[in-house]
């Protein structure tokens, strides 16, 4: 993975449509991204605003093509705003989900995202009950961070084959978090939320998806996730409603009210990406691509709806061309890694919490993950 940029041209493609608009001047900008924009041309009164947050290797414009967000904006009539990492941060264009300087309030790259967001909410005079965000992978990660970090800020957030806030503050913890989970409980997960601002509800609402095939991000990263944000709505830790959605296990937390605040996606066999439904129906959207897995269900669409955007008021008629795929490349385990020159060379290396018990069959060698990556991607001989 040293040579990231060549894993980056490798997952470039140059013939899908750049939707997006590029700002400057938004604020300081601490943690030195991009911000790009995509404004349907028709809005209703104080529109609503999503935040897209994409995956290492990706780019604003090509993570939108493939999710589809553009084209619920157009259908539904919200604003999208999305972060873009800069290989002079990150080699691999990930967020630096697991660095402290970049994952605490009004500090590195979560704050020029927040700044960002008041930039966009004063351009276009947007619903500040209505703003939420989504992320893929490292994007995934870093949505955690900033619904920890930012909690009065979003109505609600979508986790894709993310992990929990402060999951990791180092790069060896990260590899540890990926590659073997890491399992606190209910209250000590509550809590990293709940010291990352002095906010005291109320809180997002969150959305969580993961395939049950993910080699990158362990998928035992979606229970911690889910056992996070139930302590800090202060649910009870086992569903109250589980069905199943486009063939898929759905299971959703209800709040004294009857509202579902957390809902869980565990798609089935399905390996690190997002989850997309191609096709032309009004329940389709986005293009398949590498980390863009066309498994039957479009999770931008479910997600737009757990949040309420898809609600019928000001809705347009359905005229949407079918999207064209994104040229497929070899998925690699670099997807959502840190830098790889600083990835531990064997489990000796990774940070463990607690010096805890371990057989041998248990222990995993990173080193080996990251060569058969590498190979992957036709980085290593």
């Amino acid at each position: 993975m040293a040579a990231s940029n060549a894993a980056s041209v490798a997952f470039e493609n140059p013939l899908a449509p750049n939707r997006l608009t590029e700002v400057t001047g938004f604020g300081s900008n601490p943690g030195n991204l991009r911000m790009l924009t995509y404004v349907p041309e028709t809005l209703p009164t104080s529109p609503g605003l999503v935040v897209v947050l994409h995956g290492c290797t990706q780019t604003a414009a090509g993570y939108d093509h493939g999710s589809g967000w553009s084209a619920l904006a157009d259908q539904y009539g919200f604003i999208l705003l999305y972060a873009e990492q800069q290989e002079a941060n990150n080699p691999n264009r990930c967020f630096n989900w697991f660095q402290l300087g970049d994952i605490e309030r009004d500090r590195g790259e979560a704050y020029s995202i927040r700044q960002m967001i008041e930039h966009a909410v004063q351009q276009h005079v947007v619903d500040r009950s209505r703003i939420f965000v989504t992320g893929l992978s490292a994007g995934g990660a870093m949505t955690s961070t900033m619904l920890a970090a930012y909690p009065e800020v979003f109505a609600g957030g979508a986790i894709i084959a993310g992990l929990p806030y402060h999951c990791a503050a180092s790069v060896p913890e990260a590899f540890e978090c990926m590659f073997q989970g890491r399992t606190r409980t209910a209250q000590e997960w509550g809590d990293l939320v709940r010291d990352a601002s002095s906010h005291k509800g109320p809180w997002p609402k969150v959305s969580v998806w993961h395939g049950s095939a993910d080699a990158t991000v362990k998928p035992m990263n979606a229970g911690e996730i889910i056992k996070q944000w139930t302590n800090v709505h202060g649910l009870r830790s086992g569903p109250n409603r589980s069905e199943i959605v486009d063939g898929y296990p759905r299971r959703a937390w209800i709040d004294a009210a009857g509202n579902e605040i957390i809902e869980e996606y565990v798609i089935t066999g399905m390996v690190h990406g997002t989850p997309l439904a191609v096709g032309n129906d009004e329940n389709s959207y986005g293009a398949p691509g590498p980390f863009l897995l066309d498994v039957g269900i479009s999770s931008s669409f479910r997600i737009a709806t757990f949040w309420g955007l898809t609600e019928p008021s000001e809705r347009r008629a359905w005229s949407r061309p079918a999207p064209q795929p994104v040229p497929q490349v070899s998925e690699a385990a670099l997807h959502v890694l840190p830098t790889a020159a600083e990835a531990p060379r064997n489990e000796a290396a990774v940070h463990k919490p607690q010096q805890r018990e371990q057989s041998a069959s248990s222990h995993l060698d990173i080193g080996s993950v990251i060569t058969k990556a590498l190979k992957a991607a036709g980085l290593m001989k």
